[in-house]
């Protein structure tokens, strides 16, 4: 998936080391599906740790999906990506030690596409991590726990990609984890398409729009 490449890569580097002077530094990238937010958090992240390895870490928030069991028990797996199919609260705890913990390893967990479900203890936010790139979809989301989410961050971004590339991008994404085209297209449309629209009206809270087009 396509992301900031070059001279525009190098300009956010400059722009997060030049922020990141003092203490542990959280940076947040939100974004719809297929933004290619995950693409720019990584890239970001790979930059800066050739500069100084360890010094940055890539945080996503898709660690916090409810096991599929426990959305099978709630009767929302069929919607799985949705605001409520996360432990948003249990995000927000982390976000706390990820900033007060400095003195140990925090670990957390991550989430694995080719099992759908998430691993517990993957990623370790080591005491060297001076920057922590957090991703995921609905960190300016306005409701209740998400909205707390902001206030623990030291700044945030957002990737805006134009809807007919994120769609084509969801639609490969689906079919390459096991969906026929139809399905993945329906996917696409109806649940991440939805999911989209509540995530979309947050651009307006971020400190700075990136694009996730090269």
């Amino acid at each position: 998936m396509p992301h900031a490449t070059g001279a525009a890569l190098d300009a956010l580097v400059a722009r997060v080391s030049s922020a990141a002077m003092g203490s542990r530094f959280l940076l947040g990238i939100a974004g719809s599906p297929g933004s290619g937010k995950t693409s720019l958090a990584t890239a970001l992240v790979d930059r800066l740790n050739a500069r100084a390895e360890g010094s940055a870490v890539h945080l996503p928030m898709d660690g916090f999906h409810l096991a599929n069991s426990t959305l099978d028990r709630l009767g929302i797996r069929g919607r799985k990506g949705a605001i409520d199919t996360f432990d948003g609260w249990g995000f927000v705890a982390l976000l706390d030690r990820v900033r007060g913990e400095t003195d140990h390893t925090v670990y957390a967990p991550s989430f694995r596409r080719t099992v759908d479900e998430g691993v517990a203890g993957e990623i370790a936010i080591e005491p060297s991590a001076r920057v922590v790139v957090v991703e995921g979809n609905y960190l300016l989301a306005e409701q209740d726990p998400w909205i707390r989410v902001a206030d623990r961050l030291d700044v945030a971004w957002f990737c805006a990609t134009p809807v007919e590339e994120r769609e084509r991008r969801l639609i490969e994404r689906h079919t390459r984890h096991g969906r026929s085209v139809e399905a993945a297209t329906a996917f696409a449309r109806d649940v991440d398409g939805a999911n989209a629209r509540l995530i979309e009206p947050t651009a307006r809270r971020a400190e700075l729009v990136v694009s996730g087009v090269t």
